[in-house]
């Protein structure tokens, strides 16, 4: 069975980059543009994890976790945060929102690939 990810980020060469960077190492992936999207297509496509930029507009990464970990449909699924915010204050407070895993970009697919596994208990 293949790992469902979904990504979400608002920049489009960032979706282009991670997706390939997953879909080279075998993973399925879906992509959302923004964290209302996101939130829709988690509660629908029921993601294996998700990987999501902090800093977006509308809805930010830290609120969508809030959100996804307060709904019982997606509570449980794991969040990798792949984000610029690379300091260890962000880290810590992402981890309190419910973020298993933190990658900074720009990132290398190892480095994705590796925080994605990590989370993948």
């Amino acid at each position: 069975m293949t790992t469902k990810i979904l990504i979400v980020d608002d920049m489009r060469s960032e979706l282009q980059l991670l997706t390939s960077y997953l879909e080279q190492a075998g993973y399925f992936v879906m992509t959302a543009t923004n964290g209302v999207e996101a939130l829709e297509k988690a509660k629908i496509e029921q993601p294996d994890i998700i990987v999501t930029d902090l800093v977006m507009p509308e809805l930010t990464g830290l609120e969508l976790c809030r959100l996804l970990k307060k709904e019982t449909a997606t509570a449980q699924i794991p969040i990798v945060a792949c984000t610029t915010k690379d300091r260890q204050m962000d880290q810590n407070w992402a981890k309190k929102q419910g973020v298993a895993a933190y990658v900074v970009k720009p990132c290398t697919q190892v480095q994705l690939v590796s925080a994605v596994q990590s989370v993948m208990a």
